[in-house]
């Protein structure tokens, strides 16, 4: 994801099925807007274009992740990825004596091949891996994927539509607290906006409300945490989702570790004044941009994540931060460079492959840096290897 932003004119042409596809959910929210006054709320935009049934981004049926799709996630890009969070994920099932694996949407399913096949080398098999997934297409790419690559691993997977009750072990989150859908404000001198989704001239468009009692709260306790009221004109995004999403991680996880991947910052970095446009982040066709409001369902649509939001959130369910790093620190931490070892005997052409995907994953102008390591623990006392290198737990 190390690609400059593209201007949205300078995007792939949809295809007709694409054109045809938006149009239908442009036309859905269309009638929500309508049936709402002229305005619905960007979160309430956002959580229709992605996850609308049969037509939002994560709903349908197209293809999203890897060359012929929108964007590539770091198991994708390597197996090297995963080898190393299995290497976590062992060490955190062994300590706890034995325990399951917990992985929410999954996506093409290769993160979750490639790390059932690491553990058995290595010896750590969880006793269940469990996928929570709620769209029936991608589960069924998944347990075709894992069947290819996993064989003999494809019985210990159950697939889930909610989250268990009670739960012990390893809960693992790549790229998904991004996907939450989130609420979008501006400031207008003294007061906070909520910026919403209207209907102007045939096409969706921005417009702002004064923010409810809840948004202007929210800002305003970001503002005391920074310590910096934000300037007029100031843009930005916040999760009140992720609150309640992490509290209920946080119910059903009685012992072990929850591990969440993601593009994002601590609050003092993420709502710096000079970065006044927020972070919205779409993907189409490996480009990215910034306006949502176009290629409605057939594009992703992200905002990266406070992770000091997150580490609060997890403190109030009453769990611990148990390290904060950068993914290139926590791929180092698990074993990256001595798996690259071994790649020295190989044919020039396997070790450079193998260099370039570690470079991919660690450098700080690709996923290195943009893309952190947050753990929260219940019951788990011991220090996590993915964390040794160095932990910005301090920062948050």
């Amino acid at each position: 994801m190390s690609h400059p932003m593209q201007h949205p004119s300078a995007l792939p042409e949809l295809t007709p099925a694409q054109t045809a596809h938006s149009a239908r959910l442009v036309n859905r929210i269309h009638d929500v807007i309508d049936a709402q006054a002229g305005w619905i709320s960007f979160e309430r935009f956002m959580e229709m274009a992605l996850y609308e049934p049969g037509l939002g981004y994560y709903s349908a049926g197209a293809s999203k992740l890897g060359a012929g799709g929108d964007f590539v996630t770091a198991p994708e890009v390597s197996p090297l990825f995963s080898r190393c969070l299995a290497t976590q994920c062992g060490e955190i099932l062994q300590h706890l004596g034995g325990g399951s694996i917990l992985e929410f949407g999954a996506g093409s399913g290769v993160m979750a091949a490639d790390l059932l096949n690491e553990l058995a080398a290595q010896g750590t098999l969880p006793e269940r891996y469990l996928i929570l997934e709620v769209s029936a297409d991608l589960r069924e790419r998944q347990r075709e994927l894992v069947s290819e690559r996993a064989p003999a691993q494809v019985s210990r997977i159950d697939w889930l539509d909610r989250l268990p009750e009670e739960f012990r072990g390893v809960v693992l989150a790549n790229e998904v607290l991004d996907a939450l859908p989130v609420q979008r404000f501006r400031i207008r001198g003294d007061q906070v906006n909520s910026v919403g989704v209207t209907w102007q001239l045939g096409r969706l468009d921005w417009s702002e409300t004064r923010a409810d009692a809840e948004l202007e709260a929210a800002v305003r306790r970001i503002e005391a945490n920074t310590g910096e009221r934000m300037p007029d004109g100031y843009t930005s995004e916040i999760n009140l989702r992720l609150a309640p999403w992490i509290a209920s991680v946080a119910a059903a996880l009685r012992e072990g570790v929850a591990l969440f991947i993601d593009y994002g910052l601590p609050q003092r970095q993420y709502y710096r004044s000079e970065r006044r446009e927020g972070t919205l982040l779409c993907h189409f066709r490996h480009r990215f941009h910034d306006d949502p409001l176009i290629n409605v369902g057939v594009q992703d649509i992200g905002a990266w994540v406070d992770f000091t939001a997150v580490a609060e959130a997890a403190v109030a369910s009453e769990l611990k931060v148990a390290g904060f790093a950068t993914q290139a620190h926590f791929l180092i931490g698990n074993g990256l460079e001595q798996l690259l070892a071994p790649a020295a005997a190989n044919e020039l052409a396997s070790r450079v492959q193998l260099a370039r995907q570690a470079m991919l994953l660690t450098l700080p102008g690709e996923m290195g840096e943009r893309f952190k390591v947050i753990g929260l623990s219940r019951g788990f006392e011991q220090p996590l290897r993915g964390f040794s290198v160095r932990d910005l737990a301090v920062t948050l």
